[in-house]
């Protein structure tokens, strides 16, 4: 369930936000198509740690050229400053909305760092409670916004399975399928089911209900935010303050109950995201640096969440990151992100293909035919995706 939670911020709301407010409800099917391939994705590392009992990183490390590991540790590290300040000024930006008390950077930093202290200091356990506390705060509080609008119900159920493509949605139809359900965060997965204790081929069930239900809940809260959106009609269609845009137009539409119920998802939304983000993406980390201390046939050590790796990525990610609040974001982290950022889910959709159709390595876990056909409709829709970003760039 914590893939649910961690999957969805504001990028993703945001998108979906300016979606709804542009094209109503005509394009739902985009959100429930991203959930699925986001889904096929997570399986698929799944697949592979249970076949080989190794995690997707180390079976990068192992298996394939060592240029892909210093590919994915630079971009793990760009891709860890900049959405972290991302997600500290949307905290900051749904505090100070729901308590203008506080500046944004104020609110921000006081996230990052209880954040920071509760992963540090907490047990996956823990972790486990405030992500599911969270994603039933966020989905319900989305759900009944939506409600109180009264969109038409036939008209829901149609744009959800019978897909349209109106003129100029193209782009947006892309934004919302790449968005929802997040891109590196879904690496994690494959250390969570560690801590849950899955790790026998016996498993594969209990992971793919588990997943099944969290990207059945992302489609749903994307759905949701499309609907609320159109139903809002906000003025404003893009940038951070979209969220707000759609909270004030709530307001008055449905009066002060929209507005505030809108907000609290908001804010569960983007601080689940961040806690999911710092606790999840230093396994990443410590798991690149941990294979490198050990040779030969040295078997390589779980990573641990007391480690100085772990714990060093944490503070990373929680702290100089708060730099962009005062200054921005540099225009050359920004290009090598940008960069590196458009090949990185098109190279997980091809790394799954081939070392999930590896029968010498994962046996009886190798992919069928509709796993291959996924995963092959992934790789085409963010080979496009990443495509289109390096041409904006260049």
């Amino acid at each position: 369930m914590a893939i649910a939670a961690t999957g969805v911020g504001a990028g993703d709301m945001i998108t979906a936000a300016v979606t709804g407010a542009k094209f109503g409800v005509i394009l739902l099917w985009s959100a429930a198509i991203g959930a699925l391939f986001k889904f096929v994705l997570n399986e698929g590392i799944a697949r592979w740690q249970l076949a080989t009992g190794t995690t997707l990183l180390e079976g990068w490390s192992q298996r394939l050229h060592k240029g892909v590991s210093v590919y994915f540790i630079i971009y793990l590290v760009l891709w860890g400053f900049i959405v972290s300040g991302a997600l500290i000024s949307a905290c900051g930006l749904a505090g100070h909305a729901l308590w203008p008390g506080l500046s944004v950077a104020a609110w921000g930093m006081i996230h990052s760092t209880v954040a920071a202290a509760l992963v540090f200091w907490g047990r996956y356990g823990l972790f486990e409670r405030m992500m599911k506390f969270f994603i039933g705060l966020m989905f319900a509080v989305m759900i009944l916004c939506a409600i109180l609008l009264k969109p038409d119900p036939g008209h829901i159920f149609r744009s959800i399975f019978i897909p349209a493509i109106p003129v100029g949605s193209s782009k947006f139809i892309l934004g919302v399928i790449g968005g929802v359900g997040g891109s590196v965060t879904i690496l994690s997965y494959g250390y969570w089911i560690r801590e849950r204790g899955w790790l026998q081929p016996a498993s594969k069930t209990y992971i793919q209900i588990d997943l099944g239900i969290a990207y059945l809940l992302t489609g749903i809260f994307g759905i949701a935010v499309m609907v609320i959106a159109a139903g809002a009609n906000p003025q404003a269609v893009a940038g951070r303050r979209m969220a707000l845009e759609v909270a004030g137009r709530l307001a008055q539409v449905i009066g002060p109950l929209g507005k505030w119920t809108f907000l609290v998802g908001f804010w569960g939304a983007v601080f689940s995201s961040m806690l999911g983000v710092w606790q999840g993406i230093p396994y990443l980390f410590a798991d690149f640096v941990t294979p490198r201390q050990t040779h030969g046939s040295t078997p390589v050590p779980q990573v641990q969440t007391h480690s100085i790796y772990y714990r060093g990525f944490l503070l990373f990610l929680a702290f100089p990151p708060m730099l962009l609040l005062l200054f921005g974001k540099p225009v050359w982290i920004v290009v090598i992100y940008s960069i590196t950022g458009a090949l990185f889910m098109p190279f997980l959709a091809a790394t799954l293909l081939f070392m999930n159709n590896q029968r010498k390595w994962v046996h009886g876990f190798k992919n069928g035919w509709l796993l291959n056909l996924l995963l092959l409709l992934s790789l085409a829709l963010f080979g496009y995706l990443g495509v289109l970003e390096l041409i904006r760039l260049f």
